[in-house]
């Protein structure tokens, strides 16, 4: 039996779910940084949010931009397009705070994610696989259009929450951790809210930081979540000029990246963090050719169990 002085002091030691959201580790990556001479590697484990990525940021920052401005009320349902780790921090902080919650994702999401929303309550539905994730906006658009009244659309391709997240955040973090040794920021894009947010707070607390962008090497890839700009909708929060510089990657490049850090490091990721680290990694490479050091930072956006029915893990 608990008294209850034992009772308030269980209740004082105990947290919400939403609080956990943010202050996550950076892991040094040193066996792929072992051949660069002084080239440090570092990823941000992104994957200990409650949600499982970094997407529970940006996905709380617009909830409570909602409840703020009065454009999310308890009548309202939570209404965006996404490719999967946005709606299921969504679904998360949805069912925590009492939402609806309802999707619109490309057909081929993988089965995992498919199936951690429906775990969630949320409802879904499926734009044509082909169209990709600009597809799914454009549906997404298409059924807010016809009763506006019904839904809370935070939009976030184009919701400065987004990107905000992260300026109040990831960034700060990512100073403190490194003790603002940081010399390169890496990271690709889907929204385009991770490298804008954190490149701005860096440039402007750190302006020596080179923030670099990576992006799937063509319109067709098999990078799910992340957005070939020049053929894409191009989100109303990208802003180019944040890039000092900008990497294509192919997708089986980021495949092999991905591998490698389950198999070298034992850190278990999704394929856009094997995009970031093999992005990372390349920077790595021109400092150490040139004979410079630098302290790289990068994104470990989510952790792999999206992921483990996808054949590349075979090879």
């Amino acid at each position: 039996m608990l008294y209850p002085a034992a009772i308030e002091v269980q209740q004082s030691k105990a947290t919400s779910l939403l609080k956990l959201i943010g202050n996550t580790p950076l892991l040094r990556l040193g066996k792929l940084d072992a051949d660069l001479p002084g080239v440090e590697l570092y990823g941000k484990a992104e994957f200990f949010n409650p949600g499982g990525s970094v997407k529970d940021r940006a996905g709380l920052n617009m909830i409570r931009d909602g409840e703020r401005t009065g454009r999310l009320t308890p009548d309202r349902v939570i209404l965006d397009a996404t490719s999967g780790n946005t709606g299921i921090a969504y679904a998360m902080i949805g069912a925590a705070l009492g939402y609806r919650v309802k999707l619109v994702l490309p057909a081929n999401a993988s089965p995992e994610r498919k199936q951690i929303l429906r775990a969630y309550g949320a409802e879904m539905v499926f734009s044509d696989a082909g169209e990709g994730s600009d597809g799914a906006i454009l549906m997404c658009r298409k059924i807010y259009e016809e009763n506006p009244g019904l839904y809370f659309y935070p939009d976030q391709y184009n919701n400065p929450a987004n990107w905000k997240a992260h300026y109040d955040s990831t960034a700060l973090e990512i100073m403190e951790q490194t003790d603002g040794r940081i010399t390169h920021f890496v990271a690709s894009m889907g929204t385009s809210g991770t490298f804008t947010g954190t490149s701005r707070r860096l440039k402007r607390e750190l302006p020596g930081v080179q923030c670099v962008s990576a992006q799937p090497s063509s319109g067709f890839h098999g990078l799910e979540g992340l957005k070939h700009m020049p053929t894409a909708i191009v989100p109303g929060i990208y802003d180019p000029r944040l890039a000092d510089d900008n990497l294509w990657i192919e997708t089986e490049d980021a495949y092999a990246m991905t591998r490698r850090l389950a198999r070298e490091e034992g850190v278990l990721v999704g394929i856009s963090s094997g995009a970031n680290v093999h992005a990372a990694r390349r920077i790595g490479e021109r400092l150490a050719a040139e004979g410079e050091a630098g302290v790289i930072v990068t994104v470990l956006c989510d952790g792999a169990t999206k992921y483990l029915s996808e054949h590349f893990w075979n090879d």
